[in-house]
């Protein structure tokens, strides 16, 4: 689905109204808008893959590649062998992945091919002694730059389950990635550069990004890129301020949500004045115990009038915004704690009306392989067909320890209302609600027959924590040497 079509003047894109919405987008993103860009839509693997591939065939200078996860598989060793070739030609190539996200995805020997073969690679955030928690942070991002001139933000990792085998009967994860020409990839480019930086030495001069206004325009989408870091919450804000001003329509596809109050409560306001509000979700996660949670907070939005749909395939992975038929949203965020407050991500935002068309026919068209999700005369929720099939997810079942965390945190705020009254739990809440007392039921037990147990951990923890803060405060006060 291609997009470079003329913005319209029907927009009014001069009017002290639109002015003003562009400046406040502008402020919450952190992001400016870009002209002159081209933009195309790639969905799944049979789209996006390919394209990669062909991209990165095409190099002359660098490949850039950041992934949450690469999977050491039949998929992961074609990219592994077409990076290493390029590698050869005398192309810079440069991978970043997760260190959680890569744990038992990829061995080591795989990495060590890659540099091996003169790939750099770097791994984001393992596990360090003086910093016990910063494991909470994680490198979502999912993004391929090429000779600065092509970029690609996507939903997608890298691994067969998103290909799937057909003849086996294993359907492939549904997900979205875009393909960007123009200006907006020299964003993309520095985004890459700036998480490269935080894990050591950074990339040399002769890589350096030009500025957007250097880039030779492409199209004419104008576009946002949104790279978000820890606690920067840009997207977040944007998303609340996009619920607050839709006026027509907000259609959702998300793959872990876990919406905070502000965010249901925004949703919640949008559809009860009338705004036609839409959520798509996966029915099979590869986490499954996030479908619970999940569903958790189905209720509070079906009250409101906010239609949700559950995805009938094996895992929906997107994370997809589109709104009022002129913006639209691609990229690795999800609706939840962790993608906004506690990662890297990346997302582009897009105002275009073809853009956004295109955006609106491919929810419409994956609502056909959807079921609604209804409130029943006694408030369940529940599908609104009574029989439909039930895949399940296969391939990774570890996720994200963000999304988990992001559970974690849902169970103990229901378990919070249940005990002080504060709202009112309905059935939906049961499941959640029954985690929490089993939880705090086996904690118990394990403190009054085993407290020594409980004494150790609790004294590793703040003899580990003690120590990384004294490392800590010793690095500030005698900071070493560049």
């Amino acid at each position: 689905m291609s997009v470079s079509a003329t913005n319209r003047s029907t927009r009014n894109s001069g009017s002290p109204l639109r002015v003003l919405a562009d400046q406040a987008f502008s402020r919450t993103a952190g992001a400016p808008l870009i002209p002159g860009n081209k933009i195309q839509i790639l969905k799944d693997a049979q789209e996006n893959y390919p394209a990669w591939l062909q991209a990165i065939r095409s190099a002359t200078k660098t490949v850039h590649f950041e992934s949450y996860i690469i999977h050491s598989d039949e998929v992961g060793s074609q990219f592994c062998d077409e990076l290493i070739a390029k590698s050869r030609e005398g192309v810079r190539v440069r991978v970043i992945y997760d260190w959680l996200g890569g744990l038992g995805a990829a061995s080591g020997s795989f990495w060590r091919r890659l540099r091996k073969n003169g790939v750099e690679v770097r791994c984001f955030n393992p596990p360090r002694l003086d910093s016990p928690l910063a494991w909470m942070n994680r490198d979502h991002r999912k993004m391929i730059t090429v000779d600065g001139r092509i970029g690609f933000i996507t939903g997608l990792c890298v691994g067969k389950m998103w290909v799937g085998d057909r003849a086996r009967g294993v359907d492939p994860w549904r997900d979205t990635g875009v393909v960007i020409e123009g200006p907006a990839v020299a964003e993309i480019e520095q985004a890459f550069h700036q998480v490269w930086a935080t894990m050591g030495a950074p990339i040399p001069e002769v890589d350096a990004p030009p500025r957007p206004e250097m880039v030779s325009i492409a199209g004419d989408v104008t576009l946002r890129i949104v790279a978000t870091r820890p606690d920067m919450a840009g997207l977040y804000r944007l998303d609340q301020l996009v619920a607050a001003l839709a006026r027509d329509s907000i259609w959702l596809t998300d793959a872990y949500f876990l919406g905070t109050t502000a965010y249901v409560q925004a949703l919640r306001a949008a559809a009860l004045d009338g705004v036609d509000v839409r959520l798509l979700l996966p029915r099979s996660s590869d986490i499954p115990v996030l479908r619970s949670v999940s569903r958790a907070g189905y209720r509070a939005l079906l009250e409101a009038g906010v239609r949700v749909f559950e995805w009938n395939g094996p895992m929906q992975h997107s994370k997809t915004a589109v709104a009022d038929g002129r913006w639209a949203r691609v990229g690795s965020t999800n609706l939840n704690f962790a993608s906004w407050m506690e990662n890297y991500e990346l997302d582009v935002v897009v105002e275009d009306e073809p853009f956004a068309q295109a955006m609106e026919d491919m929810f419409l068209e994956d609502l056909s392989n959807s079921t609604e999700i209804i409130l029943s005369a006694n408030q369940k929720v529940r599908p609104a067909q009574k029989r439909f099939r039930r895949d399940r997810a296969k391939g990774s079942a570890r996720g994200s320890a963000g999304r988990a965390i992001s559970g974690v945190l849902t169970i103990g705020s229901t378990v919070r209302a249940a005990m002080t009254s504060s709202k009112i739990l309905g059935p939906a809440e049961a499941a959640l609600t029954l985690s929490g007392a089993v939880i705090v039921i086996c904690f118990t037990l394990l403190a009054a027959f085993f407290p020594f147990v409980i004494g150790i951990v609790l004294a590793v923890l703040g003899g580990w924590l003690g120590l990384s803060l004294l490392l800590r405060a010793y690095r500030l006060r005698f900071p070493r040497k560049e």
